[in-house]
């Protein structure tokens, strides 16, 4: 079975690709958006170099570009090769049994009009993050979203919110599940990375502030309870730049936080391993790889609710609290006192959180989800 994958270059992406190394596929990549190689990927072909000019700059282009974004999308397909045009020559290359794009509005909808021109070709789609949730308040993005599910033959999603959001707009097809759009973690380095839960004092967030980021809100509730977390350290990681010139604004802020520098994943284990606390706050988001990762390492999430989507497991199934208005600072101030100041009872919870993950989210077990994806009948 040949399985020709489309996406950016995400390591989600590639984290998903490497469950069918070693299996029975042929495997293949098209840089979607011309961004550059995946790597470490195992044995998969990847199209990357393919973005090419049918004719020369022209004057006006640059401003076009700049100044009316609009036009120039309508003009640039006649002067250079389009995601679609890329797309339809792969295919005749390689003749795909499954297409599997990730992400809709990047991954998605560039390689719709090559798809409806192949539509005998089976063709899944992973919804992420804010895909439909976020885009659906935007009248434009709503027909690329009905667009794209209404030629989808198959639907994975990371929660249950975007499947039941997805039949709302148009998906007619199979949904093949809820799987963690990174796979699944390797227990061995959670072990690794796992420490006494009874002695953690460690407060973890994660502070991207951006369209959909709200992390300046949870370091505003910080502000108000500063002077009751003295026993607590402080570390912030994908601190964007409005979140370090927050936190630079404030003395007190300034002097308690820490803000982690460029940490990869294995890293970022090795803090979660020792927080007691994982506060993650957006305004909009799917199921959070790392809400998935808190509870693993036994961190006690705090963490906001858009659309619901987390209290698909907080509340039902893992200890923690939701986040109802990610722009009230009292709210998270409020529960974050609660969480420390029951600080022993609730260890017991975050332990229990750790055990019971390890069992949802093992590698092994998601790996073999991922590959009964693509029994199609």
């Amino acid at each position: 079975m040949k399985i020709l994958f489309v996406s950016i270059p995400s390591i989600h992406a590639i984290r998903w690709i490497e469950n069918l190394n070693g299996k029975d596929y042929e495997l293949y990549w098209f840089d979607v958006l011309h961004r550059g190689k995946l790597e470490n990927s195992g044995d998969i072909r990847q199209f990357t170099d393919w973005k090419k000019r049918k004719y020369p700059y022209i004057k006006g282009e640059y401003f076009l570009k700049k100044k009316i974004p609009s036009l120039y999308h309508k003009v640039i397909p006649f002067l250079e090769i389009s995601a679609n045009e890329a797309l339809e020559a792969i295919i005749q290359e390689i003749q795909p049994d499954i297409i599997h794009s990730f992400e809709l509005h990047y991954g998605s909808y560039p390689i719709l009009k090559a798809m409806n021109k192949n539509p005998n070709i089976k063709w899944i789609y992973s919804c992420w993050g804010s895909d439909i949730f976020r885009h659906q308040v935007f009248k434009n993005d709503i027909q690329k979203i009905k667009s794209v599910l209404s030629r989808v033959d198959y639907l994975i999603t990371d929660c249950k919110r975007d499947h039941n959001l997805a039949k709302k707009y148009n998906f007619k097809g199979t949904f093949l599940g809820v799987i963690p759009g990174g796979g699944g973690y390797k227990i061995n380095d959670v072990k690794v990375n796992f420490q006494d839960v009874e002695s953690r004092k460690l407060i973890l967030i994660k502070g991207n502030h951006n369209e959909t980021g709200r992390a300046i809100y949870t370091l505003k509730a910080i502000q108000k309870i500063i002077h009751l977390l003295d026993d607590f350290q402080i570390y912030v990681f994908s601190a964007g730049e409005k979140t370090r010139e927050f936190i630079k604004s404030d003395s007190k802020l300034e002097m308690k936080i820490k803000i982690l520098e460029r940490v990869n994943q294995s890293e970022l284990f090795s803090y979660f391993g020792k927080a007691f606390l994982y506060i993650g706050n957006n305004f909009s988001d799917g199921m959070p790889n790392s809400l998935l990762e808190a509870l693993l390492f036994g961190a006690i999430p705090l963490q906001s609710n858009p659309g619901n989507a987390t209290k698909e497991l907080i509340g039902e199934k893992y200890f923690g609290d939701l986040i109802d208005d990610p722009e009230n600072p009292d709210e998270i101030a409020q529960k974050i006192v609660n969480l420390i100041d029951n600080k022993d009872n609730n260890i017991q919870f975050a332990k229990k959180n750790h055990l019971t993950a390890i069992e949802d989210y093992d590698y092994e077990k998601i790996k073999n989800s991922i590959c009964n994806v693509y029994n199609l009948s």
